[in-house]
C-alpha cells in the first residue's frame, strides 16, 4: 500500500504566494531618512503618504487629484519642484486620510498612464518641508541630470546632455561664421537659377 501524501504546511504561510501583492512597497529607502531601518518599516506600516514618480513636467495638480482621488479622499498633494526655478520637475507626494487608501492607490493607480507616462507610486514615511525640491545639482531630479535620451515630457535633454548640446552650438557659432559678403560672381549664378537677368 502506497504511503499517504504529505501535506506541505508552507502553503498556508504568508511566504508562499503565486502572485505578488500589488500594495507591497519597494525596497527603496530614502538616503536622507534620519531613523533606523526598523523605524522606516514602522513608518511605512502606518503611513498615509505616497511618493509618485515618473510624472511629466506638464502634469497639473488638477490631473493628479482626478486620478488619485479614485483610490480615496485626498488630504493634500505636494508638487515636486525644481530648486532653481520652482517649476514642476516630475514627482509629487499624495497624502490620504487613511493608510488603507494609500494601499488602495498602490493596487489600482500604480502603473497606470498619465500624460503618456507610466505613473510609479511607493509608500513614503511622510512629507517634511524641503522634500518638495529636487536633489539634483541643477535643481531638478537626480535621474534627469544624467539622462542621455531626449524626453519631451521631462524638459528635453538631461542636464548634462543639455550642457553638451549648448557647448556644441557655441563651438559651431565660433567655427562657422555666417557669410557676411557674397563672393564676386555668386550673385550672377543665383539670379540665373532664380530666373532673373544676370546682373540684376
Amino acid at each position: 500500500m502506497a504511503p499517504a501524501a504529505q501535506f506541505d504546511e508552507s502553503l498556508l504561510t504568508d511566504t508562499f504566494t503565486i502572485v505578488p501583492r500589488l500594495d507591497r512597497p519597494s525596497t527603496y529607502k530614502d538616503q536622507q531618512y534620519q531613523g533606523s531601518n526598523e523605524q522606516w518599516s514602522t513608518d511605512l506600516a502606518k503611513t498615509t503618504t505616497l511618493y509618485v514618480g515618473n510624472l511629466s513636467f506638464y502634469t497639473t495638480e488638477e490631473q493628479l487629484y482626478e486620478i488619485f482621488s479614485k483610490a480615496g479622499e485626498i488630504k493634500r498633494i505636494i508638487m515636486g519642484l525644481s530648486r532653481a526655478d520652482k517649476t514642476p520637475c516630475g514627482f509629487c507626494f499624495v497624502e490620504y486620510y487613511t493608510h488603507e487608501n494609500a494601499l488602495e492607490c498602490m493596487k489600482y493607480v500604480n502603473g497606470t498612464k498619465l500624460d503618456d507616462r507610466i505613473v510609479r507610486t511607493d509608500l513614503d514615511p511622510g512629507f517634511k518641508e524641503g522634500r518638495q525640491f529636487g536633489r539634483g545639482r541643477s535643481g531638478g531630479q537626480v535621474r534627469d541630470e544624467y539622462r542621455q535620451e531626449y524626453d519631451e515630457g521631462r524638459g528635453g535633454w538631461g542636464h548634462m546632455r543639455a550642457k553638451q548640446e549648448e557647448e556644441r552650438r557655441r563651438q559651431q557659432e565660433e567655427n562657422y561664421e555666417a557669410i557676411a559678403t557674397v563672393p564676386a560672381g555668386a550673385e550672377l549664378q543665383i539670379n540665373s537659377r532664380l530666373g532673373g537677368q544676370p546682373g540684376y
